[in-house]
């Protein structure tokens, strides 16, 4: 006993020595209370710590009433200090469990020897994963300035609320999630945690979404804000790092490892998906060898998703429950469970493999000194919000190529935060889409076909496509920024570069919007006057998205129905046919709540066009048709041609740059910039086609896009009618004539003949030789047949010369 008592002090002396160094002892808390569903979200914890080896002591507050204690299942679940229940307020009668974090808190600081034996005090979530160690110096924390999770909703933090329960709103900070703190500073805070708590709670008069953040409109978030506003009132400037934690099923950035995965938010990977809530009332910790339900192993994770970093988030979230489902195996073993009945999921949870890809991971401290979109100190002008960026598109090849093209330019723009394509779909065309990997997607019902009028206007599929986002999915990103498939981006959109904010949004210019002017405005409008003309590009303060959403729905549909008012001199479009209904949708809902548009005219150009000069525009939008020199391109020309799903395909390669004429700079510069943009969405088609293992065809790939080309060519003089680019201002007009159809039909005939010849070829060649083959067996039977009849005729001579020679013998003898 002895010896194996030392054996353990000598493996873990290195961790003692490292927590116990001079002003470096640490310890983690986290708060839960008595009942199955904190319990499984406990062991979970515990087991992640131990495994990512995180220093120090572990203690879990536990808030239990007199009368949940004798029944209470849980008390040896790990190092527990049992706290008095707040979830009953003892004065108000308030029933509100969240207030049993800082009350827990408070509780330890008063009794529990551990605090005054710590320098560093880490406090989690119960519903977190822990993936390597959280060591406070290496993040950076310091005394006086704590780090923690960024949390964007906490709009409080910039209204009346911080006003009315701070004296310091100025240094209101919206974190959460994670908080790493000195003694000294948690001493200092902890009693205005609780105070400030209760004190946000009982302001029911402030409880409402557009003051707090909360979507519910309960209160239930006032414990967050007691922290942010006792931070506040004692002078604590927090550094907020928005990659140490990420909720699964959240896209990491790129080159980010974070430390926590926090599962507060339902979660999903391919048919499969967790959501915590589901889980309530699951005493999965008292029945033994129960776990929950498996995820996809990591080898099918590989073929869902052609995005790596979309697959690491996948990973993660598999990583996340196969966690959680370690620690339950672990802790049946340890309370005596028989041995479990042997599966293929068991095996993988003890396989080195799972051990390797779950081992702990470990904080670059550089690499956070160097990433500025990683530390947001408060204050700072460095503080950045969250960005989403959305797109919308329908089922169709169409839609595939841009998206390619999108989705390869937002990957390299150097874009903050996640991307999602909200995709329009009936479910018919679901059923035979190919499309499902080409981007994180949020699909949505099809509104091509109005369910009420009828009408055929597949543009009303952005706004409906948004506000089903808004009414789908919890986001905690405070800016939106929605774009058109048919962009490809050369750099980030932010609005702090733009200087969005709450009720003026960011867009461009749309000058032929000439409606804003005239009695279109007037008659669906009340606020004529703050109509303005823009689209394009959007970057929307997310509280502004939310009332707006609907009503640029509504607008949509009121002048797409307004027929009376399609003509060319009310509207703009040259079609007359109410195709831009949608974005006088847009900026007629906009000025009903009176937002007020920042409108840049550096962030997107149409190629084609000639750029300001020195503007370093963001976005490409090939909505018209551009060209250089004999080469053109269109992307209507390519409405069936399905480009994604046929091996190697590509536009009309645009000439070298070096083959610009450097006479007028202008003209230079316009078509630098259009070849840029063919270049652009070729590369995305090469890259695409190379993810998808397309066989080696590099013999091909030239006769795709010269017999393409060749075909779109000889169709030029058949085309009755045709969109200029010096005359057309506006937004890609969905307009082909018979003819430009027929040219498009013959050109993607061609790429099925052209990537069918190998076929071809292979088949002549089997054919071939099955020819020569028969021949050969043929040739061999008539000379077989040839022999056979040479030898019989030889027999036969030979015994008719011998039946003579007989006879003859016989007339001498006689």
């Amino acid at each position: 006993m002895a010896a194996a008592a030392l054996l353990l002090l000598l493996l873990l002396w290195p961790a003692v020595v490292y927590a116990a160094g001079e002003g470096r002892r640490l310890h983690t808390l986290f708060s839960v209370e008595c009942g199955d569903y904190f319990d499984w979200q406990a062991v979970g914890l515990l087991h992640s710590l131990r495994k990512a080896g995180q220093p120090g002591g572990v203690t879990r507050l536990l808030s239990c009433a007199p009368d949940q204690l004798p029944s209470y299942r849980g008390l040896r679940i790990g190092h527990t200090l049992q706290v008095p229940s707040y979830s009953r307020h003892p004065r108000t009668g308030d029933w509100y469990p969240a207030i049993n974090k800082p009350a827990g808190v408070v509780h330890w600081l008063e009794h529990s020897p551990e605090a005054d034996n710590v320098d560093w005090v880490v406090i989690l979530d119960a519903d977190q994963i822990v993936r390597g160690p959280i060591i406070p110096w290496e993040l950076g924390a310091e005394k006086g300035k704590p780090v923690a999770a960024y949390y964007g909703y906490l709009k409080g933090c910039d209204n009346i609320l911080a006003q009315l329960h701070t004296a310091h709103p100025e240094f209101c900070d919206k974190v959460g999630g994670i908080l790493i703190m000195h003694i000294d500073d948690l001493r200092a805070l902890a009693p205005l945690w609780l105070s400030k708590t209760e004190e946000v709670r009982q302001d029911k008069s402030h409880w409402s979404t557009n003051i707090t953040g909360d979507i519910y409109g309960m209160g239930w978030i006032s414990e967050m804000y007691g922290y942010s506003f006792g931070a506040a009132e004692v002078g604590l400037r927090h550094k907020i790092n928005d990659d140490i934690m990420i909720y699964p099923g959240y896209t990491p950035r790129i080159g980010t490892e974070p430390l926590i995965l926090h599962y507060g938010l339902p979660f999903k990977v391919g048919n499969w998906s967790f959501s915590k809530l589901e889980h309530h009332e699951d005493g999965i910790v008292y029945d033994c060898n129960r776990l929950f339900p498996p995820p996809p192993f990591p080898r099918e994770v590989e073929v869902m998703e052609s995005d790596p970093n979309v697959k690491r988030a996948l990973y993660l979230s598999i990583e996340c429950i196969n966690t959680l489902n370690e620690g339950l195996l672990l802790h049946h073993t340890s309370v005596g469970c028989p041995k479990p009945q042997w599966s293929k999921y068991l095996s993988f949870l003890k396989s080195k493999r799972f051990s390797e890809l779950t081992k702990p991971k470990y904080w670059n401290s550089l690499k956070v000194e160097n990433k500025l979109t990683v530390q947001h100190v408060a204050l700072s002008k460095s503080r950045h919000p969250k960005i989403h960026t959305l797109f919308s598109t329908e089922c169709s090849s169409y839609f595939d190529w841009q998206t390619v093209g999108l989705m390869h330019s937002f990957r390299i723009s150097g874009q903050p935060g996640n991307i999602t394509r909200l995709l329009s779909c009936t479910d018919e065309e679901l059923k035979n889409y190919k499309g499902r990997d080409l981007a994180p997607t949020h699909y949505v019902p099809s509104m091509n076909r109005h369910p009420l009028t009828g009408d055929w206007y597949p543009a009303i599929n952005k706004p409906a496509a948004v506000l089903h986002w808004i009414n789908h999915v919890q986001t905690d990103a405070e800016f939106i920024v929605i774009l058109d498939a048919d962009m490809i981006m050369r750099g980030p959109i932010t609005p702090w570069e733009y200087g969005a904010k709450l009720g003026h949004p960011v867009s461009t210019p749309y000058d032929y919007l000439i409606g804003c002017d005239n009695i279109l405005a007037k008659i669906h409008t009340r606020n004529p006057s703050a109509c303005e003309k823009v689209g394009g590009v959007i970057i929307m303060h997310i509280d502004d998205l939310r009332r707006f959403a609907m009503l640029w729905l509504h607008k949509s549909e009121e002048v797409r129905a307004d027929k009376d008012h399609y003509a060319t001199n009310i509207t703009g479009d040259i079609y007359a046919s109410g195709w831009i209904s949608e974005m006088y949708g847009y900026s007629f809902a906009a000025a009903e709540l009176n937002l007020r548009h920042i409108i840049r005219s550096d962030i997107l150009i149409y190629p084609g066009y000639v750029p300001l000069p020195g503007v370093n525009y963001k976005v490409f939008h090939y909505g018209l048709r551009f060209g250089v020199g004999d080469w053109s391109f269109d992307k209507a020309d390519w409405r069936n041609a399905d480009i994604v799903n046929t091996c190697w395909a590509k536009f009309p390669e645009p000439p070298d740059p070096s083959a610009i004429t450097k006479g007028n700079q202008n003209a230079r510069e316009r078509d630098l910039l259009s070849i840029e943009c063919g270049k652009a969405l070729n590369k995305a088609l090469y890259l695409h086609h190379k993810r998808r293992n397309c066989p080696r065809l590099s013999t091909t790939i030239g006769s795709i896009s010269k017999k393409i080309e060749e075909v779109l060519t000889s169709n030029k003089s058949e085309r009755v009618t045709q969109r200029s680019s010096t005359t057309t201002i506006g937004r890609n007009v969905e307009h082909m004539d018979v003819t430009r159809q027929q040219a498009v039909e013959r050109a993607t005939d061609t790429v099925s003949r052209v990537h069918g010849s190998k076929r071809l070829a292979r088949s002549s060649k089997m054919w071939i030789f099955a020819v020569w083959a028969t021949s050969v067996v043929v040739f061999l039977l008539v000379i077989s047949m040839f022999f056979s009849d040479r030898r019989r005729s030889v027999s036969r001579s030979r015994a008719s010369r011998s039946q003579k020679a007989h006879s003859l013998t016989i007339k001498q003898t006689v």
